[in-house]
């Protein structure tokens, strides 16, 4: 059985820099996302080579300082809780590139990556250029920042959006899934969920699970945890007094988010 929920890193704290999470194509079974999450204290540096990815440098909370050797962003980062519910500042970095990312005060840093085999401008995604939506209806209801959307040419491979679940309420709902390359119907694209819980001490349910159930896991998801879905549905329930975060990285053979509804819940769409 495919371990598809990662818990906290633990013990490798070194230099002020703590690993907090690291998904990789050796370690899980994804193709096209990667992810890996780093605490830096206040002056901390981390730098990175890519030959062949993409990264998009989300700055979840704190501010740092990013270069890529020839442009430099200073002072990045709106929020000192990602529940101040209010979008924050990212870099996109195309392949070949060294990057470093600098802690001007202590921060949780999020390294979201994909192949890349373009070259693209490396770019500053400011907060005030987030697109902000909200989905669903009823106990389906979520607020949504859109860091990188396959509305937008700034990226190869890469999808990053974060979505907020108040208590009571799901997510990711009705269950869909995007597992198969069969445009226009549904795209292929894997994922990988990032949580929060506020307050910490609480938890989600996340169930992944494809029509076969060849995958069919039902998770106790807590603050710090990361989901891989590499395929099937994937819905989150958010227990009464808990409100839920989570960072979605998404990649596949296509740039495109095309989801499908599991028809056998489809139906909770047309409530009136």
């Amino acid at each position: 059985m495919v371990n598809l929920l990662r818990k906290p890193l633990e013990g490798n704290k070194n230099d002020g820099l703590r690993v907090i999470q690291h998904v990789t194509n050796e370690n899980s079974p994804l193709k096209y996302v990667e992810l890996k999450i780093i605490d830096l204290e206040k002056n901390e540096k981390y730098s990175e080579t890519m030959p062949e990815k993409e990264v998009c440098i989300v700055a979840l909370t704190g501010k740092i300082n990013v270069s890529d050797g020839e442009n430099f962003y200073e002072n990045i980062g709106t929020r000192t809780s990602v529940f101040e519910k209010k979008p924050t500042d990212s870099v996109y970095i195309s392949h070949n590139h060294t990057f470093e990312v600098t802690a001007v005060t202590n921060a949780r840093v999020v390294l979201c990556y994909s192949l890349s085999n373009r070259q693209l401008p490396t770019r500053l995604i400011e907060a005030k250029d987030v697109g902000i939506e909200y989905r669903g209806a009823y106990s389906n209801k979520r607020l949504v920042h859109n860091i990188l959307t396959d509305q937008d040419e700034f990226a190869n491979s890469l999808l990053v959006v974060e979505v907020y679940t108040d208590s009571g309420n799901w997510s990711s709902y009705p269950p869909h899934k995007h597992d198969q390359d069969q445009l226009p119907l549904e795209s292929l694209l894997e994922e990988t969920y990032y949580h929060e819980l506020n307050p910490k001490q609480g938890f989600v349910f996340q169930r992944v699970y494809t029509d076969d159930r060849s995958i069919d896991e039902t998770m106790t998801v807590e603050n710090g945890d990361v989901v891989i879905v590499p395929a099937g549905y994937h819905p989150v329930g958010v227990p009464d007094g808990y409100e839920s975060y989570y960072l979605n990285v998404m990649a596949g053979p296509k740039r495109i988010w095309k989801f499908y509804n599991d028809p056998a819940h489809e139906w909770i769409l047309n409530r009136k």
